[in-house]
């Protein structure tokens, strides 16, 4: 039996969006991804057949010869595809197989392995393959089913995805050091105080900061200590060292608890998304499909961690 990469269908998905649409400008809009990605994937797709199947001109996509060929042959296969998906699942609607799920490390353990828990517990034919990483996996080489991410979802023409909400980030600091080095009034006082840093893929994030009576500005910090693990960063703030800028997911217990109290808005203010992705079928499985649910239930409107924490109110 002849194997078929996950790409090779992808690259005759977007050869066939791109005649459809008529441009690589309107096939990726149709797809959600840039011009150059529809364009790298129709060249590879010519690279491995060894046959030009389009002729580009600055306004209009038209078929070569081989081209035209390829394409009925295509949507042909896109069509028996989809009949087939359709027939599948109307024969399997229950909740069963492996859910192949790749978490964030620090918010996966406190945050979605409850939710993942419970679905278990309800669906006894759903199997959990749980992956832990803090790094950006590839669903589709690496077999995974679903990812949760904590950031933009990027671009891209395979995967589909759905916002569970937003971070919250808060700055704060312990009680004994700003006993000892007083409350920065203003985001200008922030200069004159030891800060915390977080590092990430080789580089210094910037702050987010309040800015004016509802916005919030970007700020490089001059750090006295970086620190590039989440939850280490959350120690060296609780002992003193610092002011750090933290998630509310992170911390929400220690606001709660007045070991770490928040500066400069006590609201936090709004940062990076949560988001889970999968890759794009034209069918969702229900394994898929209830995972989502589950977490949109747990998450929104307004985040577990999010609720009773000192100042109130939603960024």
């Amino acid at each position: 039996m002849t194997t078929y990469s996950a790409s090779r269908l992808q690259g005759i998905s977007v050869f066939v969006h791109a005649v459809d649409a008529g441009s690589f400008t309107a096939a990726a809009q149709r797809l959600g991804v840039t011009k150059s990605a529809v364009g790298k994937s129709v060249a590879t797709l010519e690279q491995r057949l060894g046959v030009r199947l389009l002729e580009r001109t600055t306004r209009r996509l038209s078929l070569t010869e081989e081209g035209a060929d390829f394409y009925q042959s295509c949507v042909r296969v896109l069509a028996e595809l989809d009949e087939a998906e359709a027939r599948a699942a109307s024969r399997r609607r229950e909740v069963a197989g492996t859910l192949r799920i790749s978490l964030p490390v620090s918010f996966g353990r406190r945050w979605v392995m409850s939710p993942l828990l419970n679905l278990a517990k309800q669906h006894p034919q759903l199997h959990l393959d749980v992956r832990f990483s803090d790094r950006v996996v590839d669903l589709l080489e690496e077999g995974i089913d679903m990812v949760v991410r904590l950031g933009e979802p990027g671009n891209s023409a395979f995967l589909a995805s759905r916002c569970l909400g937003h971070q919250r980030i808060v700055t704060c600091a312990s009680p004994a050091y700003l006993a000892d080095r007083g409350l920065p009034a203003c985001t200008s006082d922030v200069a004159a105080h030891d800060c915390l840093t977080f590092a990430s893929a080789g580089g210094v994030l910037p702050w987010t900061l309040p800015e004016g009576s509802a916005g919030a500005t970007n700020l490089m910090i001059d750090g006295r200590h970086t620190i590039s693990d989440g939850e280490a960063l959350r120690s060296a703030a609780l002992d003193g060292l610092g002011i750090a800028q933290l998630p509310t997911w992170l911390v929400a217990d220690e606001l709660r608890s007045g070991a770490l109290v928040a500066v400069l808005a006590a609201q936090g203010v709004r940062g990076p998304p949560i988001q889970a992705m999968w890759p794009l079928t034209r069918n969702l499985a229900p394994k898929i499909r209830v995972t989502v649910d589950e977490l949109l239930d747990c998450f929104l409107p307004l985040a577990p961690w999010d609720s009773n924490l000192p100042g109130g109110g939603n960024p």
